[in-house]
C-alpha cells in the first residue's frame, strides 16, 4: 500500500497544493482500479457479456411505457403530474431564496439515512437537488404502481428495477452532490478520495475483475479464532458435508439430540458467531446435544450433485451417524432458510417411507410455499432460469458472488450504496462486524442442486401442491405429523413473513407459528441476553392474513430463543447424562468448525 497519506483525520484548513497532489494520487489509484478491471478481461479469465437481467429490464419497462403511451390522455396526465411537482419545487425554492418560509414540495422518509445530514435541508442547493430526486423517484414508482393491466410478475420486476435505478442515481452517491462527502473532500484536501480510490482498486482486484465491495474489516474476524469458536469436533464427513458434534457444557442433556440443517447458500457459522451471539453455544448451554451440518463449498466436480444427493448425504446421513453415536433413533431437527426447505422435503420423504426418525421440526425464516416469496421472484422465470442453467453448465456451479449480489440488491441502499459512499467517497474503511463479514463469505452452489431448487420451489411451487418428486417419491407435506415450530421475521426480504405464515397450513401436524422482530438475520440471531426486539404468538394459522394475525397476536419482549427452548422441552423433557463427543465408530476427525467452512469462494 503506497502513496496513502498517513493522516486519516480531516484537516482544518484548505491547502490548494495538497488538494491538487491528492487529486493526482486519486487519479493514479483510479487508473490502478481500471487496470485491475481490465487485466482478467485481457487474459480471457473474464468474458464480459450483457447481463441476462438487461433484457428483463427492457421488457418490464416496455410494458409500463406501452400502458401510458397507448392513451394520449393518460400520457398527458402523468406528464402534468411531474410538471406540477417541479413547479411546486421551483416556487418553494424561490420563496426560500427571497427569505420567506416555504414548505418543501416533498420530504424524505425519516428512516432514509441517505439524507440524514442537516445540510440536505439547510443548504438550498442540496435541498433542491434532494427534492428534485425524490419527486422524480416518486413519479417513476407511480408509473409502475398505477399501470393497470400488468401481470403480477411484470409489475414486480418493474418495481424492483425502478428501485435499483433510482437508488443508484441518488445524489448522495456522488461527490459533488453529497454535502457530507463534499465537506470531507475539502476539509481533508482530497485525502478521502485517495484512500477511497485505493480501496476501489483493491476491491476490484480481490473480486478478480469484478467489484467486491468490502462490508466489514476482516481484522480480528477469523473463523475458528474469533467466530465459530464453540468447542466441538467433526465426527463425520463426505463429499457434501461435515457433521459437527459440540462438546456438552452441562452435566445432563435432553435425551433427544438436535440436528441443525443450515443453508448452503451461506455458511453455518451465522448460528455460531461471537460467543455472545452464538445460537449453537446457547443451545449447548441449555443442555442440548447439538449436531450441525457444515456444507462443502462445491467446485465443478460436485456440479452434478442434486437435491436428492444433498438430502441423502446431508440430513439423512447425519441422522444415521447421530443414531450410531448417541443410540437415539429420533432427533429434533432445525432448518434455517433453504436448509429449512431441504428439511421439509426430507420430512415428507421420511413420512412417505413411514420412517420414524424425527421428534420435532423447527424452521427459521424458511419457506415451503413460494406463492408470496417476495422480491427474489424477480429473478425467477423460464427465460432467466434457462440462461442461468446454461452459465452453470460450463462451470458446474453458480459462483457465490452472483448470489451474494442478488441478495444485496434486495436492500441495495443498505448493502451496496451506503458502502460505496463510505468506502470510496469518504475513504473510510468499514469497521469489523461479524455479521457482515459472514455475509460476504459467499459460497458456490452445485449446478444441479440449484437448478432443482429454482424450478421446483420458486418457479413451479411443487412442494405444497403435492407434485414435487424426489428419489422417485411424490412428496406430501400433509403426511408430516411431527410438531413444528415455524419462525418468521417481520422485516424479512428473503423469506417474507406472510409467505412463512401461508406455508404453515400445509403441514399435517401441530404448527406453532412465531413472528420475530427485525429481519432475516437479526430476527433469528437474537440472544436473550441482548434484550432486543420482540416476538409475537398467535395459535391461528389457517385462512388469515399476516396483518390480521398480528392484530390478534400476543407480543412478548425479547428473544424467541427461550420460547423455543420451552417448546422443545415440553415435547420430550427426559434428561440423560451428557454425552462424550464421537464414538468408537466415529472418532473425531478435526476440531470444530472444521475445514469445509474455511474454503473461500
Amino acid at each position: 500500500m503506497t502513496d496513502v497519506p498517513t493522516e486519516t483525520q480531516p484537516t482544518t484548513t484548505f491547502d490548494s497544493e495538497a488538494f491538487a497532489r491528492n487529486i493526482a494520487k486519486a487519479l493514479e489509484s483510479s487508473g490502478k482500479a481500471l487496470a485491475a478491471y481490465l487485466k482478467p478481461r485481457e487474459s480471457g479469465e473474464v468474458q464480459d457479456r450483457p447481463p441476462t437481467e438487461l433484457s428483463e429490464v427492457v421488457k418490464a419497462f416496455t410494458a409500463v411505457a406501452e400502458y401510458w403511451l397507448s392513451d394520449n390522455e393518460r400520457a398527458s396526465d402523468i406528464q402534468t403530474k411531474i410538471g406540477k411537482g417541479y413547479l411546486d419545487l421551483w416556487g418553494s425554492t424561490a420563496r426560500r431564496l427571497a427569505g420567506e418560509e416555504a414548505p418543501p414540495a416533498i420530504s424524505p422518509s425519516p428512516r432514509d439515512r441517505r439524507f440524514a445530514d442537516p445540510e440536505w435541508k439547510s443548504n438550498q442547493f442540496f435541498d433542491f437537488i434532494m427534492q428534485a430526486y425524490l419527486l422524480t423517484t416518486q413519479w417513476a414508482q407511480d408509473l409502475v404502481h398505477n399501470a393497470e393491466g400488468l401481470d403480477p410478475q411484470t409489475r414486480k420486476k418493474a418495481e424492483f428495477y425502478v428501485n435499483q435505478i433510482t437508488n443508484a442515481l441518488a445524489p448522495s452517491n456522488f461527490v459533488l452532490t453529497n454535502p457530507e462527502v463534499l465537506r470531507h473532500t475539502v476539509s481533508s484536501n482530497g485525502e478521502n478520495l485517495v484512500r477511497g480510490m485505493q480501496m476501489l482498486a483493491e476491491d476490484i482486484e480481490a473480486g478478480k475483475g469484478m467489484l467486491k465491495i468490502r462490508q466489514s474489516d476482516p481484522a480480528n474476524l477469523e473463523v475458528g479464532v474469533n467466530m465459530a469458536t464453540t468447542p466441538g469436533k467433526v465426527i463425520f464427513q463426505n463429499d457434501l458435508m461435515q457433521l459437527i458434534q459440540y462438546t456438552p457444557s452441562t452435566e445432563t442433556v435432553l435425551r433427544t439430540p438436535l440436528l441443525i440443517v443450515p443453508p448452503w447458500i451461506n455458511k453455518f457459522y451465522i448460528l455460531d458467531l461471537r460467543p455472545e451471539k452464538s445460537f449453537i453455544k446457547w443451545c449447548v448451554d441449555q443442555g442440548i446435544t447439538v449436531f450441525v451440518i457444515s456444507w462443502v463449498n462445491p467446485d465443478k466436480s460436485l456440479g452434478a450433485k442434486g437435491w436428492e444427493d444433498y438430502m441423502k448425504e446431508g440430513p439423512l446421513k447425519a441422522m444415521d451417524v447421530i443414531e450410531r453415536v448417541t443410540g437415539e433413533m429420533k432427533v429434533h431437527t432445525l432448518g434455517y432458510c433453504v436448509g429449512g426447505t431441504m428439511l421439509a422435503t426430507t420430512l415428507a420423504w421420511l413420512a412417505d417411507k413411514r420412517r420414524q426418525r424425527v421428534t420435532s421440526a423447527t424452521f427459521l425464516a424458511a419457506q415451503v410455499d413460494f406463492t408470496h416469496a417476495g422480491d427474489l421472484l424477480v429473478f425467477v422465470d423460464e427465460n432467466q432460469i434457462s440462461a442461468l442453467e446454461r452459465d452453470m453448465q460450463a462451470s458446474g456451479v453458480l459462483e457465490g458472488s452472483k448470489m451474494a449480489m442478488a441478495f444485496n440488491m434486495l436492500r441495495s441502499n443498505d448493502l451496496i450504496w451506503s458502502y460505496v459512499v463510505n468506502n470510496y467517497l469518504k475513504g473510510q474503511p468499514p469497521s469489523a462486524f461479524d455479521l457482515l463479514h459472514w455475509n460476504s463469505d459467499a459460497t458456490r452452489m452445485a449446478a444441479a442442486n440449484h437448478s432443482y431448487y429454482l424450478r421446483n420451489c420458486y418457479l413451479e411451487n411443487r412442494l405444497t401442491s403435492g407434485t414435487m418428486v424426489l428419489d422417485n417419491t411424490l412428496l406430501d407435506l400433509t403426511k408430516v405429523k411431527v410438531p413444528v415450530y415455524n419462525l418468521a421475521t417481520r422485516e424479512d426480504h428473503i423469506a417474507p413473513a406472510d409467505s412463512v405464515l401461508y406455508g404453515s397450513q400445509f403441514f399435517g401436524g401441530p404448527v406453532k407459528y412465531v413472528l420475530s422482530g427485525s429481519g432475516h438475520i437479526a430476527g433469528v440471531v437474537n440472544p436473550p441476553a441482548a434484550g432486543k426486539y420482540q416476538y409475537w404468538t398467535n395459535e391461528t394459522i389457517h385462512d388469515i392474513s399476516l396483518k390480521d394475525w398480528i392484530k390478534a397476536a400476543q407480543e412478548h419482549k425479547g428473544s424467541w430463543w427461550s420460547d423455543w427452548r420451552e417448546w422443545l422441552g415440553q415435547l420430550d423433557p427426559e434428561q440423560v447424562p451428557a454425552r462424550s463427543v464421537g464414538s468408537e465408530d466415529f472418532p473425531p476427525v478435526e476440531d470444530a468448525p472444521g475445514s469445509y467452512v474455511r474454503a473461500r469462494a
